[in-house]
């Protein structure tokens, strides 16, 4: 994941983990990924590949505060480093800078553009505002018809918070209204408290810290999972694609879920950020988790690191008992490391803040598999569910 604009945003989501990353930045030149930086990161970055296709994702801050020309270098870049190994690319933006050159450009190079967005006006400008404090839902609305109106290819990143988690079908439905057929959403699990180095928010794997008032409770996204469900595979499978049900469906049948947050290990989503800087995850941008900079260090030297190894592998070394004496335990693997700040019943560290949401949801969709398999073995499944499994 590369951050050519690092974490400088025209927007200030009240929830947002990054805009304070800024922080780390020794230089103000840091903050935006030089021409030189992007030749290395390219070039390295490919070396480093070991599938024919080669993926890069473009992420935020805003992506879009860099204009078309870097994006149309890295194209140029890709070509000459790529020896005809097929590219693809993907970015995910806010919206609201979105305009027609822009979504010219994606058309011709096939980008699939991310849209975060999180359901009707009311939940979305609840916690996305401008740089001014004022309404974002018009400008990314406007965004996605222009995304249609040049038939790019798009889906939708939802935070789930304290207030829309309670509102699960108008904000699912609000979704399948404007066209999305691929959604991704993440709870919001957030914490304040006094660091050394100046940043605010309570880091992964540690206990402490004062929840956010848009922090989600376990109940709620236990509740949000199954009622949205429930909606979802009565009438949607096969026709929308939520990422979360996918990758559960996925770890049940045995099968790598293709999402780092409920797979088994963790360490193959680093960040390069803006002044070339490695880490070992988004989630985990501190500096101990920088893994070392390009420009100074081959890039796969530390993809490849022990160092990165022994993060990867510390997402399940660092389960607590409860969690691995969990029948759930397939379904989640404890779930984003970053957001395990409890303690367990064995008085041991590291539950997540989820664990009661996610048991729920769980025993819910186990439930709701037996009911098909039966009407399946009798012959009465629902004309929706036959034959899309």
């Amino acid at each position: 994941m590369l951050k050519p604009a690092g974490s400088q945003c025209n927007l200030r989501c009240s929830y947002c983990y990054y805009l304070e990353k800024g922080r780390l930045y020794q230089t103000a030149t840091g903050h935006t990924m030089s021409d030189e930086l992007l030749e290395k990161f390219i070039r390295q970055y490919m070396e480093a590949q070991t599938m024919p296709e080669v993926l890069f994702t473009w992420h935020g801050g805003e992506p879009l505060l860099r204009p078309i020309g870097f994006y149309r270098r890295a194209l140029q870049l890709q070509r000459i480093n790529g020896r005809g190994r097929p590219v693809a690319n993907c970015i995910q933006t806010n919206g609201t800078l979105l305009n027609d050159e822009w979504c010219r450009f994606f058309r011709e190079n096939n980008f699939l553009v991310g849209i975060s967005i999180d359901g009707p006006q009311p939940f979305h400008d609840s916690y996305r505002h401008t740089a001014g404090g004022q309404s974002s839902f018009e400008q990314v609305m406007r965004g996605i018809e222009l995304l249609k109106k040049h038939r790019v290819e798009w889906n939708a990143m939802a935070v789930v918070n304290s207030r829309n988690a309670d509102h699960a079908l108008e904000f699912y439905r609000f979704f399948k209204e404007i066209g999305c057929q691929y959604l991704q959403f993440s709870p919001i699990v957030e914490r304040i408290t006094q660091r050394p180095d100046g940043l605010s928010l309570a880091p992964g794997m540690s206990e402490g810290g004062t929840l956010t008032s848009s922090s989600i409770t376990p109940h709620q996204w236990g509740q949000f999972l199954c009622t949205l469900f429930d909606e979802w595979v009565r009438n949607d499978v096969g026709n929308v694609f939520v990422q979360l049900f996918d990758a559960t469906l996925a770890n049940w049948c045995g099968v790598a879920p293709g999402v780092c947050s409920m797979s088994a290990t963790c360490g193959q989503a680093a960040v390069i950020e803006a002044d070339g800087s490695v880490y070992s995850c988004d989630h985990f941008v501190r500096p101990d988790h920088r893994l070392g900079n390009i420009s100074l260090q081959p890039l796969a030297a530390m993809l490849y690191s022990e160092r990165q190894h022994q993060f990867g592998r510390r997402k399940f070394a660092a389960l607590p008992r409860e969690c691995r004496e969990c029948r759930w335990l397939k379904a989640c693997h404890g779930e984003c490391p970053k957001n395990r700040l409890m303690t367990d019943s064995y008085g041991q560290p590291g539950l997540n803040w989820l664990c009661r949401g996610y048991r729920r949801f769980f025993a819910h969709v186990a439930a709701d598999m037996d009911f098909m398999k039966a009407e399946i073995d009798v012959g009465r499944a629902p004309a929706n569910i036959m034959g899309r499994h």
